[in-house]
């Protein structure tokens, strides 16, 4: 089985939260980490998350998404939505495959859009990959504990891939060091558009995070954009 962090970004229902931590206890999962909650008013959360105390107790609060993946190697965004910016999105079994593939490098995380908007583009651009559910009926999406359920069932039929010669992988906090030393160095060298540089930046470092870069990997980038940035500043 798959043990991902389950992180929910937004989420605004106390009954959602419920739902997803009773799916999670289901399935033997404890990390839980709500990313820029909507509230912080979840009285009646035991409603729903019925014997999921393991869960409800000890889940943590990231102030941004970005922080809350900060210790994760790889990680999967889900929509509902088929058009989108830079990505293609993967059929669920196909993303939680990869989530274990990649479980041998380090902390891998199943991200959760609120209820109101899900995830948007620049949002799933943090992650590594995105996942759709296929929902061919009048109702084009599903509700987020629903898709939770769904994906966690999956997980828990994978099984965790161990790779004994498996690196450490570069987490999120050491890649966003890596892109934004890049963009500095870039800039400095006058390679991308000061006035627009996100477009060819985001391609830049989607290509390094596919490259599934170690941690000694990445802080080789990111000491080679150093030294590009001292030599075009000099």
């Amino acid at each position: 089985m798959v043990h991902p962090v389950v992180i929910c970004h937004q989420l605004r229902s106390p009954e959602n939260l419920g739902a997803i931590a009773r799916v999670m206890a289901n399935f033997g999962l404890t990390r839980l980490i709500l990313a820029d909650p909507a509230t912080h008013d979840f009285r009646g959360v035991e409603k729903l998350g019925v014997k999921a105390d393991p869960v409800l107790e000890q889940f943590a609060v990231a102030a941004s998404l970005a922080e809350a993946l900060s210790g994760v190697v790889y990680a999967v965004g889900t929509t509902s939505r088929t058009a989108l910016k830079r990505q293609r999105a993967l059929p669920p079994e196909e993303g939680v495959a990869r989530l274990a593939e990649h479980s041998a490098r380090g902390r891998v995380a199943l991200v959760l859009g609120g209820e109101k908007r899900g995830l948007s583009d620049d949002e799933l651009a943090l992650c590594h990959d995105v996942v759709a559910i296929p929902t061919p009926g009048p109702q084009p999406s599903m509700n987020v504990a629903q898709a939770a359920a769904v994906l966690l069932y999956l997980c828990a039929g994978q099984g965790t891939l161990a790779a004994a010669d498996a690196q450490p992988g570069a987490d999120g906090a050491l890649l966003q060091r890596l892109e934004e030393k890049m963009q500095a160095a870039l800039l400095a060298c006058e390679f991308l558009n000061p006035q627009a540089p996100g477009h060819v930046l985001k391609e830049l470092s989607r290509s390094l995070v596919q490259g599934r870069l170690t941690q000694r990997e990445a802080q080789l980038w990111l000491a080679a954009f150093e030294h590009v940035l001292r030599t075009a500043s000099g």
